[in-house]
C-alpha cells in the first residue's frame, strides 16, 4: 500500500486526527527504519463492561495494525472505581 493509501485508510471515517504531515512524517519514518509505529489507547470505562461506542477506536486500532504497527490496549479502573468526576469541585468518594 502506498503512503497516501495508508494515509487515506487510517484517516477514513475519522472526526480528528493528529495533522496530515504529521501522520506522514510518522509513517515514513517507520518505513524508512522498518520499526513499526506503537499506536497507544486508553480504556477508563465508567461501567464495568466496553460497550458499543468503544468499537470506533478500537476497529481504528485494528486499522494501524493491518499495516503493520503495533497497537498498546490499554484499559484503566481508576474511574470505574470512583465515578466519573466530571463538573465536580469535589473528589468522589469509591464506588466498592
Amino acid at each position: 500500500m502506498t503512503l497516501d493509501e495508508q494515509i487515506a485508510y487510517l484517516t477514513k471515517g475519522a472526526e480528528e486526527t493528529i495533522r496530515v504531515e504529521d501522520l506522514r512524517a510518522k509513517l515514513e519514518r517507520s518505513a524508512k527504519t522498518g520499526k513499526p509505529l506503537r499506536v497507544k489507547a486508553g480504556f477508563d470505562p465508567t461501567a464495568p463492561d466496553i460497550h458499543l461506542g468503544h468499537t470506533v477506536l478500537i476497529r481504528k486500532l485494528k486499522h494501524f495494525q493491518d499495516l503493520g504497527h503495533t497497537v498498546i490496549f490499554l484499559i484503566g479502573d481508576f474511574t470505574g472505581m470512583i465515578g466519573d468526576p466530571s463538573g465536580q469541585n469535589v473528589t468522589r468518594k469509591p464506588m466498592t
